[in-house]
């Protein structure tokens, strides 16, 4: 047996190729947008790259600590000719969760979608740092 060694620049094709070609069993495509995470003095600022889906298809969910934001996309495209009709359905969702710190004020959170990017703002609250004591050994 000789094994080959392969030259290729890539190791994974999927940076190639479409998401409709990246499908899973179910038929819709594995997709994860892009993910920035800003940390400005007074709040913490999300955004989330995520093109082509609507803002009432985005849905964002806080509880015990953890930031859960989700979205999916459904089209359909329907052509009729006057032998064949042709309808293709595509899909495709992402769910992302954060942990986030004990310093974000949990009311404070405020969401904003405009073209095509979903911006979350998270208010920061003042919380003390701990004090210090010395402890005297007897």
């Amino acid at each position: 047996m000789t094994l080959i060694n392969s030259n290729f620049p890539w190791t994974d094709l999927s940076e190639w190729f479409d998401d409709k070609w990246l499908k899973s069993s179910t038929g819709v495509a594995k997709w994860t947008p892009a993910v920035n995470v800003i940390d400005h003095q007074g709040h913490y600022e999300i955004e989330v790259a995520a093109p082509g889906i609507k803002k009432d298809d985005f849905k964002i969910s806080y509880e015990k600590g953890k930031l859960t934001i989700s979205g999916e996309s459904k089209e359909e495209q329907e052509e009729k000719n006057k032998n064949y009709t042709r309808k293709e359905f595509s899909s495709k969702s992402f769910s992302r969760s954060f942990t986030l710190p004990e310093n974000v004020n949990e009311d404070g959170i405020q969401a904003k979608y405009e073209n095509g990017i979903l911006r979350l703002t998270l208010n920061k609250t003042s919380i003390e740092a701990p004090k210090r004591k010395e402890i005297i050994i007897r």
